[in-house]
C-alpha cells in the first residue's frame, strides 16, 4: 500500500549537518498497523510528513497506490494526498468557524471533482453530508454534528479529526502523536477506534508515538534513532 525507498532528509543547524531521516526504506501493507517509535529527535515526524507528501525528501521515493508521489507535479501530489492519504495530528487542526459536520465534509468538498450542473453539485453535496454524518455517528459523535470545535472536548475533537481523515476513504492513514493531548482514558479509546478502522476498512495505518505500550497493540513496530531504523 505504501513503499518508501532510501528516504533521506538533511537539515543544517548552523554549521552542523542534521540527518533527520537517513536512508530509510520501509513498506506498509494493506490492513496493517505499524507503530513508528523512538526518542524525541529520532526523525519520526519528519519521516511521517515525507510518507504523506507534506515534506519533500532530499533523495529517495515514496510510492502510494503504485505511484511515486515525488515524481509527479505539486498539484497532482496534492490530489493524491487528498484522495489516498488521511492525516491525524496531535493538535486536531479543526477549522474553528465550522461545525463538526462541516469540518468532516471539507476534504470531500475540495477534492476537485467537477460538477456539470447545479443539480449534480447539490446531489454530490448531499451524498458527502450523508457520509460525514455516518462517520461522526460511527465515532460516537452523532449528537455533536452542529457543535463547533470550541464546544468539544479534546477527545471529541480528535474523533472529529479521525472522521475527517476517513471521508475520502483513504488507503493509508498517517497519525502523528494522535493522543498526545489526551488523558489515558481518551488515549485508549482513540487507539481502539483507530485499530477498529484498520479491521473494518482494511486501511493501512502508521502511528508515530512515544508510547511504548502502543507497539504491543499494532501489527509491527519500526524503531528509529538518529534518523535511522534500528
Amino acid at each position: 500500500m505504501l513503499i518508501a525507498k532510501d528516504i533521506k532528509k538533511i537539515y543544517m543547524s548552523g554549521p552542523k549537518e542534521v540527518r533527520a531521516v537517513d536512508e530509510i526504506s520501509l513498506h506498509i501493507r494493506k490492513g496493517e498497523s505499524v507503530a513508528i517509535v523512538g526518542p524525541s529527535g529520532a526523525g519520526k515526524s519528519t519521516l511521517l510528513h515525507i510518507l504523506g507528501g507534506l515534506d519533500r525528501p532530499d533523495s529517495g521515493s515514496v510510492i502510494v497506490g503504485g505511484e511515486d508521489i515525488y515524481s509527479i507535479s505539486d498539484s497532482r501530489r496534492a490530489k493524491t494526498r487528498n484522495e489516498k492519504i488521511g492525516f491525524i495530528f496531535q493538535f486536531y487542526h479543526l477549522l474553528p468557524e465550522f461545525t463538526a459536520l462541516e469540518n468532516v465534509m471539507m476534504p470531500a468538498l475540495i477534492s476537485g471533482r467537477k460538477r456539470t450542473s447545479a443539480q449534480e453539485h447539490k446531489s454530490a453535496r448531499r451524498n458527502i453530508k450523508e457520509r460525514a454524518t455516518a462517520l461522526l455517528e460511527s465515532v460516537g459523535l452523532g449528537d455533536r454534528l452542529q457543535h463547533r470545535p470550541g464546544e468539544l472536548s479534546g477527545g471529541e475533537s480528535q474523533r472529529v479529526a479521525i472522521a475527517r481523515a476517513l471521508i475520502n476513504e483513504p488507503s493509508v492513514l498517517l497519525c502523528d502523536e494522535p493522543t498526545g493531548n489526551l488523558d489515558s482514558k481518551n488515549s485508549g479509546s482513540i487507539y481502539e477506534l483507530l485499530l477498529g478502522i484498520k479491521s473494518k476498512y482494511g486501511t493501512a495505518i502508521a502511528i508515530v508515538t512515544h508510547d511504548e505500550s502502543i507497539c504491543a497493540r499494532t501489527d509491527r513496530s519500526i524503531r528509529l534513532k538518529d534518523g535511522r531504523v534500528v
